[in-house]
């Protein structure tokens, strides 16, 4: 989805030349998308940030509530530290910057329909150079356990508490009990701050998307 007739024709005939993939649509705004997702049963949606008058947020929000189960990919311009952790938040899959190569690109949807998420590179290091600026009082140095890890790691990639029970076969009161630990351990008090911890503690559990070279 991308507010831009030219990018959307050039991306659709881009990705309708891989043997996996099928598009079931184009379109410019969260109204149309949505209206998609009626009718089409959708694994991985492209998300522009800006949508003009709208925001990509704004579909992934209601799509959400209408029950989508699929994946999103915000494919943008660029994005503020805070949109980014609102995105992640929200339950994208990970954002991946337009001025990247194509192959790229399909690179991040095939690694996206795997459940893995996307992050490109930039993006990492504008965001985990924010929660570096933290002092040292403001930060933690105490080792998380393995279960604290697995929870945090379902809170990046914006599952629920209930969703991040199922994936670790434990109960919603267990995940809450373990986010209360995380949020005495770390020292924050929001989802959103805890998604910039997952940034700096999860490294040696994924890679995010490089873009250079």
């Amino acid at each position: 989805m991308d507010d831009h007739g030219l990018f959307r024709e050039s991306l659709s005939r881009l990705l309708q030349a891989e043997p996996d993939f099928r598009i079931a649509g184009t379109c410019g705004s969260a109204t149309e998308a949505l209206a998609i997702l009626d009718q089409e049963q959708i694994d991985v949606v492209l998300l522009d940030y800006d949508l003009g008058e709208e925001q990509g947020l704004t579909f992934l929000e209601s799509a959400h509530t209408k029950g989508f189960a699929g994946r999103a990919l915000m494919v943008t311009a660029g994005m503020s530290d805070t949109g980014t952790l609102r995105a992640l938040e929200s339950g994208a899959a990970g954002i991946f910057l337009k001025h990247s190569p194509p192959a790229q690109l399909v690179e991040a949807i095939y690694k996206v329909m795997s459940g893995e998420m996307w992050l490109d590179s930039r993006a990492v290091r504008s965001l985990v150079a924010g929660a570096s600026g933290k002092s040292d009082e403001q930060r933690t140095s105490q080792p998380l356990t393995e279960r604290e890890r697995a929870v945090l790691k379902g809170v990046f990639e914006g599952l629920t508490n209930k969703e991040i029970g199922v994936k670790l076969q434990t109960s919603e009161g267990t995940v809450k009990a373990v986010m209360q630990q995380l949020f005495d351990k770390t020292g924050v008090r929001t989802r959103s701050q805890l998604v910039r911890i997952a940034l700096e503690r999860l490294t040696e559990d994924w890679r995010p998307g490089e873009t250079e070279g």
